[in-house]
Order: C-alpha cells, then structure tokens, then sequence
C-alpha cells in the first residue's frame, strides 16, 4: 500500500504507543497519514510524537483556531482513502456503532466515505461484554472492517482477548482493505509456501534454503484480490498473513495429504512450496551415532504434488507450479508444464543476483503453452501481484 492518504484515529488507551510504528512505517511505505486524537489519547502518547512521525499537524481539537480556508474535517474526509481507528476502545467504538460526533476524530469519521476499520483493544471482560460486541457487529454492519483483537496479557494484569495486535498485522489487515481490484472475489485459492523437512531420526532431518517469502506473497495477493486463501506452508519464520486460512504442515506427505484433500474445491492451485523429492527410506527410532568411514542414507520419493494435481484437475481450475533450476532454466520449466499438466510454469533462476532464496526480491519467467513472459527484477510482492494478474486475467 502506497500513494494513499490515510486517517489514524488514536484513543485513549495504553496500545496507543503501538500506533507509533503503524503511523511510522505507513509513512515510510509513501502514503500522506494525518493522525486525529482524542483527549484521552493525549494522557498516553503526546501529539509531537505523531506530528513528528507523520510529517503533518495532529488533529486534536474541533475548536481551534484554524487558518486552512476550508472546514478541516470535512476536507480531510474527502481526501481520505481509507480511515483506521486504533486503538478502539470501548467508548469510541459505542460512539461511532451509533453515529455520535462530538470531536475532530468522530465527526471526521462520520463525514468520511472512504473504506474504514476499526482495531479493538480493551480489558478482556470490556471487549466480551455484550453490549461491546452488539456495538461492535453494528459497525460491521455498516461497513466497517473489523480486526480482532489478540490474546495475551494486557496492560491492566488479565490474559484474554483484547490485546492490540502488532502494527505489521495492522498493515497487513489494511493492505487488504484498500485493494480495490478485488477480482478474485468469491474464488477459492490454495498456496503451497515454505521448505519440508524429511526426518532422518529424532534429531535430524534433511530440508531446503526455501524461507516461504515468495509463496507467502502470492498469498497475499490473492487475499487483497479478494480471494478465499488457503495458505499450505512448511515450517518457516514467517508470519502467516491476515484473513486467511492458515494450516501448518512439515514432511513431504503432510503436504500432500493437505493439498490434495483440498485441492477438489479451489479454484486456483498455486505450489510455490520447495517439496523434497525424496524421503528418508527408513526413520531411525533413536539418534543415529557416529561411526568409523562413510554413510550410506537410503532415499525413497515422495508424492509427486503437482504432477497428481495435473491429473485430477478439473478444466476450469488454474493450476500453477514452480520450477527453480541452477541450469537449463527455460527449457526445463517447459518440459515440466507438459509433464504435469499444469497451466503455468514460474520459472525461478537461483542463478540471477537478487532472484531465489530468502531475498526479499525475486525475477521469474511465467511460461505457458503459448508464451513465455519474463517478468524483470522486482519486489516479492510486485512479482505475486504480476504473476495472478497475467495468469488470471491474461494483463502483462
């Protein structure tokens, strides 16, 4: 998300301080963020705090003296592009769920237009009362995007729900709003992502360099397209992205079995996943010790996915596979398109600088039966975004 002008509505509550990162790091990614506070807001984080990291003067008071020559909450919620209240405590969530504006932060957000989401963070018994959750499903009713809240230990000493969630998630949950070519809406995806990892004995196991970066953006993109995403990731750092399904999966024939039980009702299959081709033959029931000269590890192979995707696929289900090579790039993707019946080979060269492995770019070819489209060095994200687009709705 870039090139947007974005609304921050901070109230009163200690998660305040976490509103920081998110105004920072929206402003890093090159979007214009006006901040608005209210009173109760400024006992937790000071006003020069946001009007520093935002670059723009904090909304604080209706009543000011203003030298803009136009209504300033009216101007500002017609140039917004999308509205966020966080944290939302209990009262502003009462206010907004019924329409009350009675300061800068409510009379703004009822003025606006723009896509809006609410971020609840409160004490547990607060966020669970009744009256809170009607409030709650009343603004969701109008529209509003509602982000759960987390589970953990709150400010005040209980655990429960109620937590602020980490502003990356808080991007990450806005990058999905504001996406407004939603043309996956109603489709049902599965992204494979990430290593496997075949047990060799309790101890070790034998896996790959894959982080699940490139595998976790597809999924992305595919959620902000508007798609149902099931996300199939081997055991990685990474964080599973908002608004989706995520199942968790280790050896080879996990994946497998979490694909193909599966795979019948999606519409789009997507194996960006680095699968081991093999398997230990047999597990060792405890470590196995060292010994004098060399070792020999029997190897079996394992379920060919995509290939047994190929053959149960429906005709209106896209199915889209990778291929990584260290030579032969272009003509051994092609000879895998045919071999597994696939729509799309992605051929990804691990020899091309910045391309590959836990890089944070990617440059990829997409090859079909007709054509082969080289995509140039880009961000893992861009590179997702091109490849449904081209595979989805044939844009280059």
């Amino acid at each position: 998300m870039k090139n947007k002008c974005v609304l921050v509505g901070v109230t009163g509550g200690i998660a305040a301080y976490k509103i920081c990162a998110l105004v920072s790091s929206l402003r890093k990614t090159g979007n214009e963020v006006h901040v608005l506070m209210t009173k109760e807001a400024q006992e937790f984080v000071g006003p020069l705090t946001f009007q520093t990291l935002s670059g723009q003067r904090v909304i604080t008071d209706m009543f000011s003296i203003d030298f803009v020559p136009d209504v300033h909450h009216i101007s500002l919620a017609k140039k917004a592009d999308l509205f966020v209240i966080a944290p939302a405590s209990a009262n502003i969530i009462a206010k907004v769920s019924h329409g009350i504006a009675d300061d800068m932060l409510t009379t703004t957000f009822l003025a606006s237009e723009c896509p809006k989401v609410i971020v609840p963070a409160m004490n547990t018994h607060m966020l669970e009362n009744p009256i809170t959750q009607d409030n709650i499903r009343r603004c969701a009713s109008y529209g509003m995007h509602i982000m759960e809240s987390d589970s953990g230990y709150l400010a005040c000493g209980d655990s429960g729900r109620g937590r602020m969630p980490e502003a990356d998630r808080i991007l990450d949950f806005l990058e999905a709003v504001i996406e407004k070519d939603r043309y996956l809406e109603g489709r049902k995806v599965i992204v494979t992502a990430g290593p496997t990892q075949e047990s060799l004995d309790p101890v070790r196991y034998l896996t790959n360099h894959s982080s699940g970066k490139m595998g976790y953006a597809l999924a992305r993109a595919a959620r902000n397209a508007g798609a149902d995403v099931t996300l199939i990731s081997g055991q990685c750092s990474l964080q599973t992205p908002v608004n989706m399904q995520s199942v968790s999966v280790t050896s080879a024939a996990d994946m497998a079995d979490a694909v193909l039980s599966r795979s019948d009702e999606a519409d789009i299959v997507i194996m960006a996943a680095a699968i081991a081709d093999y398997t230990p033959a047999e597990v060792a029931e405890n470590k196995i010790k060292k010994q004098e000269g060399e070792f020999a590890l029997g190897l079996k192979r394992t379920t060919d996915i995509l290939q047994e995707l190929g053959r149960r696929r429906r005709d209106d289900q896209i199915l889209i596979g990778f291929a990584m090579e260290t030579e032969n790039l272009l003509a051994n993707a092609a000879e895998k398109l045919k071999k597994k019946n696939a729509d799309y080979i992605i051929a990804n060269s691990i020899n091309e600088a910045g391309a590959g492995f836990a890089v944070d770019t990617n440059s990829v070819t997409i090859i079909s039966a007709k054509e082969q489209k080289k995509l140039g060095l880009l961000s893992k994200d861009e590179t997702a975004e091109k490849i449904l687009a081209y595979c989805v709705k044939g844009e280059e």
